[in-house]
């Protein structure tokens, strides 16, 4: 007999560069659950993510995509929630609803608010990683302090080293750190 597909191991579909897929990979790291990983590449071949394969698995053609528990999950918040109600050690979220309630908001206005304007995802992600992408687009982070302070902080934490985009192992080799 195999295992059945909810002992399996998570198998996360993701692209180095994507932030939405960064986000699902530490918390998947925070949260100490190991998976294999299967890069989709949404540049090459015309978009790894438009293949029939892919679509069969994630209609919408997007990454992040994680098949977990015999289902297959995509949107990176949703698939946090999922892991948070159904993994909830250690807690990503308060315990508390109407802090928890803030983190969503926040984490929601990210997510749809911020990052489907290019200009704004460039923005947003400068300013939340001032490391291997954010100096790309050489944005002063004098102004920003305290987003300077937290990414500092958030990058010595092991689960954001080992989820970085330049840990990954689709990551082109001239931009692995």
């Amino acid at each position: 007999m195999g295992m059945s597909a909810a002992a399996a191991k998570p198998i996360l579909y993701s692209y180095f560069r994507s932030s939405c897929s960064w986000r699902v990979r530490i918390a998947l790291a925070l949260k100490g659950i190991s998976y294999d990983l299967v890069p989709v590449n949404l540049v090459k071949d015309g978009g790894q993510q438009f293949s029939a394969e892919f679509k069969a698995l994630n209609p919408m053609q997007q990454v992040p995509a994680l098949k977990i528990d015999g289902i297959t999950l995509s949107q990176s918040l949703a698939i946090i929630h999922y892991l948070e109600e159904t993994r909830p050690n250690p807690r990503l979220l308060p315990q508390d609803p109407k802090k928890r309630a803030q983190v969503r908001m926040v984490a929601d206005h990210i997510a749809s608010g911020i990052q489907p304007l290019q200009h704004w995802s460039r923005f947003y992600s400068t300013l939340l990683d001032a490391t291997v992408w954010g100096m790309k687009f050489k944005v002063d982070m004098g102004p920003y302090p305290t987003i300077t302070r937290i990414n500092k902080a958030l990058l010595e934490l092991e689960a954001f080293k080992v989820s970085h985009p330049s840990q990954q192992p689709d990551t082109p080799a001239e931009l692995q750190a």
